[in-house]
């Protein structure tokens, strides 16, 4: 099964949006949050990240969502150094994709042990989806 890492600056959302996607994967879904430093604060940690990855790791690919800017950077300098020094053995992606919206949609599509490219698509189309529909109010 795909697993999937949330990368926040924030442990308490990272957490609380793992919940979140879990649950709508069914309980079926791997879903690991990668939040705050390492220290417990806000920030982002590559050392978290590769945990989180690890644990999520299934044998089928590993997607990352991240919340901002710099845990953008965080998941792909966390990718650069893992196949560089091929410290992780699994397939690792990034999703441009909301992180909520984003992990609720991935956990889904995981938890129909779809593949990994599927997992990621899902993801990515939950950055188009309109909350209130063309409306607005």
């Amino acid at each position: 099964m795909v697993g999937i890492v949330l990368i926040s600056h924030s442990r308490t959302l990272a957490e609380g949006v793992a919940e979140l996607a879990r649950a709508m994967g069914v309980g079926k879904a791997v879903v690991e949050p990668a939040g705050g430093d390492a220290s417990g604060g806000l920030g982002t940690s590559i050392d978290l990240v590769e945990r989180a990855v690890t644990a999520a790791d299934g044998g089928d690919g590993v997607l990352l969502l991240a919340d901002l800017g710099s845990s953008v950077l965080t998941a792909r300098t966390f990718i650069e150094d893992a196949e560089d020094e091929e410290t992780v053995t699994a397939v690792v992606r990034l999703a441009d994709a909301p992180l909520v919206e984003g992990a609720v949609a991935a956990a889904s599509m995981a938890a129909t042990g779809a593949d990994l490219d599927t997992v990621h698509a899902a993801a990515e189309s939950a950055r188009d989806l309109r909350k209130l529909g063309s409306g607005g109010r």
